[in-house]
């Protein structure tokens, strides 16, 4: 099996609105009710790919399929949070369970240091999403907390587990260099 990680590209949405609607449809990852259009998807794409400061946004292919997506966007909008990001996975039913978050998300870690970020924070809807729970643990990712009944979605509340990992040399040595974040807030 040949699995190749690259960057996504504005060719690839159809696929990564398919997946990303089966797991807004199907699960409790995402909190989104209704599936964004392929548009939407563009232009959160766009948002991230294109930005003042550029944001890792890859696809994975098995066997020349797109089976899994990953991206890290802004942690939050303020100034200083700009050397942290929050990621988010997402493989395709059928391809779970057999490697391929581990390695988007590894993916993502390698760029994100790469690039200057210093941090790297799940967050992970619903607190009985084990899968991506175990998959971050595996990967270094240390338990920060839960927030209680944050969300809801399919006629209940439901948790986030937060979980964080250092990237580089994370918060022991402060940056030789501001870094520009996006959008000014």
């Amino acid at each position: 099996m040949g699995d190749v990680v690259r960057p996504a590209t504005l060719q690839d949405i159809s696929a990564i609105t398919a997946i990303y609607a089966h797991h807004v449809r199907h699960g409790l990852a995402s909190f989104e009710w209704e599936a964004p259009s392929e548009a939407e998807m563009a232009q959160r794409m766009k948002a991230l790919v294109f930005a003042q400061r550029r944001y890792p946004y890859v696809v994975v292919e098995r066997d020349s399929e797109i089976a899994g997506y990953a991206y890290v966007g802004p942690y939050r909008s303020r100034a200083g949070y700009c050397y942290a990001v929050e990621d988010s996975v997402y493989v395709k039913p059928g391809f779970q369970g057999c490697g391929l978050g581990k390695l988007l998300l590894t993916t993502l870690l390698e760029e994100s240091a790469e690039l200057g970020f210093r941090q790297m924070v799940a967050v992970i809807g619903d607190s009985c999403n084990q899968p991506s729970i175990a998959l971050h643990q595996a990967l270094g990712f240390h338990y920060v907390g839960v927030l209680k009944g944050v969300g809801f979605k399919a006629g209940r509340w439901l948790d986030v587990v937060l979980m964080q990992r250092a990237l580089g040399e994370g918060a022991t040595v402060l940056p030789s260099t501001t870094i520009a974040h996006s959008p000014k807030n």
